[in-house]
């Protein structure tokens, strides 16, 4: 039975506020104009609603393929913010270590290295 889109846009903001915290969707909710308002409902319903709240993964996984898939995209702006959902996730430093350098034998050292610099700033600017 599937669940109709208003339902899944509320469920998609609870995962996604959950994950990446009331401060970061605030920031974003705030900046969406109507140009911009379909999609962003589309990214809440399909990417928080659905795939984040699918059974087959906890969250703590779910966070870990994310960060190994913008790393190797190279997408450093969802990396940056998704290491913030990683460790509201409970993943640890260690375990976010171990992540990077998984990636670095498959996404390649340099994107590798690029993630251990864009964590250490997010780390510090966390205070962890």
């Amino acid at each position: 039975m599937s669940e109709d889109d208003a339902t899944r846009h509320a469920e998609g903001m609870k995962r996604r506020r959950q994950v990446l915290g009331d401060a970061y969707v605030d920031g974003a909710v705030a900046q969406t104009t109507g140009f911009s308002n379909d999609f962003q409902d589309w990214i809440v319903r399909m990417a928080w609603g659905d795939i984040w709240r699918r059974p087959g993964l906890d969250l703590r996984t779910r966070s870990a393929v994310v960060l190994s898939v913008t790393i190797a995209l190279r997408h450093w702006d969802e990396f940056r913010l998704h290491l913030r959902g990683a460790l509201n996730n409970g993943l640890s430093q260690q375990e976010i270590s171990e992540i990077l350098m998984q990636c670095g034998v498959y996404a390649g050292v340099p994107a590798a290295n690029h993630a251990f610099r864009e964590a250490r700033a997010v780390f510090e600017d966390m205070g962890v």
